[in-house]
């Protein structure tokens, strides 16, 4: 045999040895072979995920069996130590191949089933009807009717023919496997159960924009609830109104809604988005301090009082620094609940046990338009210019509030 026929035989026996050689193991590794690639560069992307350790062999032993003529793009979840003739066959049956998917922190159901029926090409209403699963409602003890805020915000990747019920069931486990053992001990030791953490931790994902901030605004929360004060959360205003909207109106304080903390005492049934772990963590523990108040300033962060009349003051300023135009929209402040909670010395209402249930309806007193005036909270904008309302407001005590998605926030 000449030593040239020695030398391809002998790489033809490694190529085949290495073809049908190991196990698969661990965990899938993620590798996306883009639309138009070559197979080369399917195996340059293979070869940096470290499921092929020998690329100029792989892509021999493609051309030699033809397997490099029929590669499918897309993203497949492939283990390590897989036989390169699985890895062919994946690549050519479109074996292996998965959805991929991001739920951001802070999107709510009505945001996530449009997003995970296109991903699975499933009709919305299967995506409706698994939201609503009662085994699941049973099990995590959630007493609305849907899982709203525990479709744990993160990226997933599905397998191809994964059902919406499959994909909200991983969503799920995936909450219960972030769930820390020491939230259940904190949320003893506040005096509320799991799922009024994870509505506390919804309103605060909504509110912060700064990560710092949201123990300080779940604090915040929490002082309002031992003083009996209403919490007056725009993002459960908006939840209460079943869409998302740029920003809350004066209209939609009034919403008939348990969701509507502007008319309700203590926190909304349940949750009103996703919180992701930093929230869940600000629910759990919240900063120690003593605020009542806090205002939206026009670069994000905000100003935390304890009194309404230093929350007042802060809200002058931030009104002082934004720009004439457009226009300030105000929301003017009841003086019973301002009144009450600007007495430092008054006792702390206690708030029960289980601040999900029911509670009647606070009707804010009626003060002359000139008082109002002096006491009123600022609307800043995030993205998109805030109008002026034409509707005059209702006198209500406010905090502040941040809205995503170009929305306005307001001083409370």
């Amino acid at each position: 045999m000449h030593r040239s026929d020695r030398r391809f035989a002998i790489v033809a026996m490694c190529v085949i040895a290495a073809a049908c050689a190991g196990k698969p193991h661990g965990a899938p590794t993620r590798v996306i072979i883009p639309r138009g690639a070559s197979f080369a560069q399917a195996t340059d992307s293979l070869a940096r995920a470290g499921l092929v350790g020998y690329p100029k062999l792989f892509r021999l032993y493609g051309r030699a069996t033809g397997g490099d003529r029929n590669i499918k793009p897309g993203t497949y979840l492939l283990k390590h130590g897989t036989p390169w003739t699985d890895i062919i066959s994946a690549l050519n049956g479109g074996h292996g191949l998965v959805n991929t998917v991001t739920i951001p922190e802070g999107f709510g159901i009505t945001q996530i089933t449009p997003l995970l029926a296109r991903t699975l090409k499933v009709p919305a209403d299967s995506v409706t009807a698994a939201v609503s699963d009662t085994a699941l409602l049973a099990r995590l003890d959630i007493p609305t009717k849907t899982l709203e805020g525990y479709l744990f915000p993160d990226t997933y990747a599905f397998p191809i023919g994964t059902t919406a019920r499959q994909a909200v069931r991983e969503m799920v486990y995936s909450f219960e496997r972030r769930w820390k053992p020491d939230w259940d001990s904190s949320a003893a030791d506040l005096k509320i159960n799991r799922n009024d953490l994870v509505t506390m931790a919804s309103i605060v994902e909504r509110e912060a924009r700064l990560p710092e901030e949201r123990p300080v605004i779940a604090a915040v929360y929490y002082n309002r609830l031992k003083r009996g004060m209403l919490l007056q959360a725009d993002p459960t205003v908006q939840y209460a109104i079943g869409h998302h909207v740029g920003r809350v109106l004066y209209k939609d304080l009034t919403i008939d809604s348990p969701y509507n903390t502007y008319v309700h005492k203590g926190l909304p049934p349940g949750p009103v988005a996703s919180p992701g772990v930093a929230s869940l963590t600000a629910a759990a523990h919240p900063a120690s301090v003593p605020y009542l108040y806090f205002v939206a300033s026009r670069d994000g962060h905000h100003e935390f009082r304890m009194t309404l009349e230093q929350h007042t003051s802060a809200v002058r300023e931030v009104r002082a620094a934004m720009p004439k135009k457009p226009a300030t929209r105000m929301l003017a402040m009841a003086t019973t609940d301002a009144a009450a909670s600007s007495r430092s010395a008054a006792p702390a209402a206690k708030s029960p046990s289980r601040t999900a249930s029911k509670s009647s309806a606070v009707k804010a007193s009626k003060t002359p338009a000139k008082t109002a005036s002096k006491t009123t909270s600022v609307k800043s904008t995030t993205k998109t210019p805030v109008k002026s309302a034409t509707k005059k407001p209702t006198t209500r005590t406010t905090t502040s509030k941040k809205k995503t998605s170009g929305s306005t926030s307001t001083g409370r």
